[in-house]
């Protein structure tokens, strides 16, 4: 999930890609975000790659 994201990918296109409903996705997204303490998407990013989890 957090490869698509910082790739750039819209939330339907990475809801598209996983096979899961948007509102799926919408949530694991915002978990991950919490998991991470980011403020923002591109925050999430260079926090997932800080802890090589990309």
């Amino acid at each position: 999930m957090i490869v698509l994201l910082a790739s750039g990918l819209t939330d339907e296109t990475a809801a598209k890609r996983l096979g899961i409903s948007l509102r799926t996705e919408r949530r694991l997204v915002a978990g991950l975000m919490r998991r991470l303490n980011a403020t923002s998407r591109f925050d999430a990013g260079i926090k997932a790659a800080q802890r090589r989890w990309i």
